[in-house]
C-alpha cells in the first residue's frame, strides 16, 4: 500500500503474534473501508481480540505492518491510539464502581479551571459534556448516578458513548450487544448508522451471527489464528458463516435432545428479596433430568432470583425443598453442601481469578475433596480430576498452569464449568452460560446440558437469547419486574408468547 490510497481507512497487514505456547495470529490481514461497520468473526481462540489488541497498542505484534488513512502507525499503548482516533469497547467492562458517570467518561481528562498557577476539575463543564453527548445518543443515564448503581447494559451504554466522545474515526465494538435487550440493541443500531454516515468506521466482534448480517458491510472470518477471508455480508447467510468459521458444517445449532424430566428435585415456594424492588413470590419446581429455563427482560431479577437461591443475596421470605426437606441457604458454603452449584453471569467478576493458573482456578471451588485431614492437598488427584475435565470440556490451553487470563472468554467459560462439575451438583445453574461464545463451544455447552440432564442432573440457564431458550429448554420460567410471569412447556412456548409474559408487569 502506498501513502496515497485512500480506499480503506485502516489496513493491518501480515500481522503475526506469539505468546508463550502459543501463536495467536498467524500472518492476518484486514481492511476496512470508511464509513463502514467490519464485523470480525471466528471461534473462542481464532485471534479476533489479539488481532483488535495490536491495533489499540496493548499488544505489539511480532511481524506485520499496521496503516490509518494511508500512514504507517504503530502504537505502544492505548492513549497513542486513542489520540489518533481509535476507540474500543471491550468484551468485559471494567468501570470504577465507586465512581459516577461522568468521572468514568472523562477519566484521565477531566476539564480543568484554572486559577492563576492552580488547576481544579470543572465539575459543571463535565457534567454538561456529559449530559449533551448522552442526550445525543438518546441514552437516559444520569451523569451524577454512581456507576455501581448501574445495570450492566447500562454500563455497556455508558462505555459507547465514553468511545463517542473521543470523536473516533474508528470504534472497535467487542460484544457490544452481550447485554443488551433486544429494544436496546435497536437503540445501538441506530448510533451505528449515525456514526457510519459521519465517515466514522466501525469494527463489530459478535458471536450474534443474525446481528452480523443485519448491521454490517463487510465480513471477516478468522479461524485458529488464520485470516479465513473477508466478504460482503449481503453475499453471506448464517450457514455459510457456521461452515467458514468452524471448519465443518454444522447444520443444526442445537445437539439433539432425549433427556426425560423425573421426579420434583427442588421446589422454591414464594421466595421473596429482602429489597422491595427484587424479586417477589416466586415459585416453581425443578425436576431431575430437566432444563428450566429463564427468561425475562434485563431487570426482571433473573439473576437475583438465582443468587438468592445460590445464598449470595438475602430473602425476607419464602422456602426452598430439596428432596422434600427444607434447607436454609444462607451463603455458597450452605448451597454447596446441599449440591447446587451457579456459573455467575460475568466471569470476569465473579467467576475466574484473572492471577492464577487454570488449575488452580479449576479445582478452587472443591478444595475439601482434595484435602486431608492434616490439610495437606493430594496434587497428583487433582491433577488427574483437572486434565479429565480440561479434555471433556475441550479447553484450548498451551498447559493446565497457563494464567487462566490468557485464555478466550469461551475457554475461560469451560474451565468455570469444569469447577463447579468437580463439585458433583445436582442443581446446576447458569446464568448466561454462552454470552460472548462462538457457536462452536456453544453446541459443546448445550451438549453438556443434555448429558448432565440425561445424568439426572437438574440444570437451571438463564438465557437472553430466545433461539437459546428455546433450544434447550424443557419448560421456560417467564419473569417480569421481580415476578413469575407464568411457565411454559416446551412445546407450547414460543418467542411471541414468551415477550408477552416478558412484558406482562412492565
Amino acid at each position: 500500500m502506498t501513502q496515497n490510497n485512500k480506499e480503506y481507512m485502516l489496513e493491518m497487514l501480515h500481522i503475526s503474534k506469539s505468546f508463550p505456547g502459543v501463536k495467536a495470529l498467524d500472518d492476518v490481514t484486514l481492511r476496512v473501508r470508511p464509513g463502514t461497520v467490519h464485523a470480525l468473526m471466528g471461534e473462542n481462540g481464532a485471534g479476533k481480540s489479539t488481532l483488535m489488541k495490536c491495533l489499540f497498542g496493548l499488544y505489539t505484534p511480532d511481524t506485520g505492518e499496521i496503516y490509518l488513512n494511508g500512514q504507517a502507525i504503530q502504537f505502544d499503548n492505548p492513549r497513542q491510539a486513542l489520540d489518533a482516533g481509535i476507540s474500543m469497547i471491550h468484551q468485559e467492562l471494567h468501570p470504577i464502581p465507586h465512581r459516577n458517570v461522568m468521572e468514568n467518561m472523562w477519566l484521565g481528562r477531566y476539564p480543568q479551571r484554572k486559577f492563576g498557577p492552580i488547576s481544579l476539575v470543572d465539575h459543571a463543564k463535565m457534567f454538561a459534556d456529559t449530559k449533551k453527548l448522552m442526550d445525543d445518543l438518546q441514552m437516559e443515564i444520569n451523569p451524577k448516578t454512581r456507576v455501581g448503581e448501574l445495570s450492566v447494559s447500562h454500563i455497556q451504554s455508558m462505555e459507547i458513548a465514553k468511545a463517542v466522545s473521543y470523536n473516533s474515526k474508528i470504534i472497535i465494538m467487542d460484544e457490544p450487544t452481550s447485554s443488551l435487550t433486544e429494544t436496546e440493541v435497536a437503540h445501538l443500531f441506530r448510533i451505528i448508522n449515525g456514526l457510519r454516515a459521519k465517515g466514522v468506521s466501525i469494527i463489530y466482534i459478535s458471536h450474534k451471527m443474525e446481528e452480523i448480517l443485519q448491521i454490517s458491510d463487510d465480513v471477516t472470518i478468522m479461524r485458529d489464528g488464520k485470516h479465513v477471508g473477508t466478504w460482503l455480508a449481503k453475499e453471506l447467510t448464517i450457514d455459510l458463516i457456521i461452515n467458514r468459521m468452524v471448519g465443518r458444517d454444522l447444520t443444526h445449532r442445537f445437539p439433539p435432545k432425549n433427556n426425560v424430566p423425573a421426579q420434583t428435585l427442588m421446589k422454591v415456594d414464594k421466595l421473596t428479596s429482602t429489597f422491595p424492588k427484587s424479586f417477589k413470590n416466586v415459585s416453581f419446581e425443578l425436576r431431575r433430568g430437566e432444563v428450566l429455563g429463564i427468561g425475562g427482560l434485563v431487570g426482571a431479577q433473573r439473576t437475583e432470583l438465582v443468587e438468592a437461591i445460590f445464598g449470595l443475596r438475602s430473602v425476607a421470605s419464602g422456602t426452598i425443598t430439596i428432596n422434600d426437606q427444607p434447607v436454609t441457604i444462607h451463603s455458597p458454603v450452605d448451597a454447596k453442601r446441599h449440591k447446587i452449584a451457579l456459573l455467575t453471569e460475568e466471569r470476569r467478576v465473579s467467576g475466574i481469578i484473572p492471577t492464577m493458573s487454570v488449575h488452580d482456578n479449576t479445582i478452587i471451588a472443591n478444595l475439601k475433596k482434595y484435602s486431608n485431614r492434616f490439610g495437606f492437598i493430594n496434587y497428583a488427584l487433582c491433577r488427574k480430576d483437572v486434565d479429565e475435565n480440561i479434555a471433556r470440556l475441550r479447553v484450548k490451553t498451551p498447559t493446565v498452569k497457563t494464567l487462566i487470563a490468557n485464555l478466550s472468554g469461551g475457554n475461560q467459560q469451560k474451565v468455570l464449568l469444569a469447577r463447579w462439575l468437580l463439585t458433583e451438583p445436582d442443581v446446576l445453574i447458569l446464568d448466561e452460560p454462552t454470552r460472548g461464545i462462538d457457536v462452536g463451544a456453544k453446541f459443546e455447552i448445550y451438549s453438556l446440558i443434555f448429558e448432565l440432564a440425561n445424568m439426572g442432573k437438574a440444570v437451571i440457564v438463564i438465557s437472553s437469547e430466545m433461539p437459546e431458550l428455546l433450544g434447550v429448554s424443557d419448560r421456560i420460567l417467564v419473569m417480569s419486574m421481580g415476578q413469575a410471569a407464568g411457565i411454559l412447556n416446551r412445546q407450547d412456548a414460543d418467542q411471541e408468547k414468551i415477550m408477552r409474559l416478558a412484558t406482562q408487569f412492565v
